[in-house]
């Protein structure tokens, strides 16, 4: 397979995970096989990202990951890749709704772990950061997924 192929094929493949991710997080009836998939999913297209992507596919497949492990009540996992995503976005200057939702990450992992502090500080960051966020629609569902927070 040539190399252009080869990475094309490897973008199909991140996007049809992070997709399936999706799936996952969206069925109401999830089995414990299906959070296993739905971890291996996350991490294989994060992994892909890391391969064929630019850093903001970087930074949201570690919020996915974040998210996922945030929805299975794993705080320590959930703390690790919300942190990795912060720090992609701090390094690559990646703004607008990313960094709030980097930021809501973290809150939300901490609010697994119990840490109260921690969450309310996070939070309160990721509301203050919404006014950076340029696209009125982008804007507003940031708002609603904090107030879900």
């Amino acid at each position: 397979m040539p190399q252009s192929a080869f990475h094309d094929f490897q973008v199909e493949q991140a996007k049809a995970c992070f997709n399936l991710v999706w799936e996952y997080i969206d069925k109401e009836d999830r089995t414990e096989d299906d959070n296993i998939n739905m971890i291996h999913a996350a991490h294989a297209s994060r992994f892909l990202w890391g391969k064929v992507g630019e850093p903001v596919n970087l930074e949201r497949g570690e919020w996915q990951v974040s998210k996922v492990y945030a929805i299975l009540g794993m705080g320590e996992q959930a703390l690790l890749h919300a942190s990795a995503c912060l720090k992609i976005c701090e390094l690559y200057t990646i703004k607008d709704w990313d960094i709030v939702f980097a930021y809501m990450a973290i809150a939300e992992a901490h609010k697994v772990l119990g840490n109260t502090s921690d969450y309310e500080s996070f939070k309160k960051r990721a509301t203050e950061l919404v006014a950076g966020i340029k696209d009125p629609k982008d804007k507003e569902y940031t708002l609603n997924e904090l107030d879900q927070l």
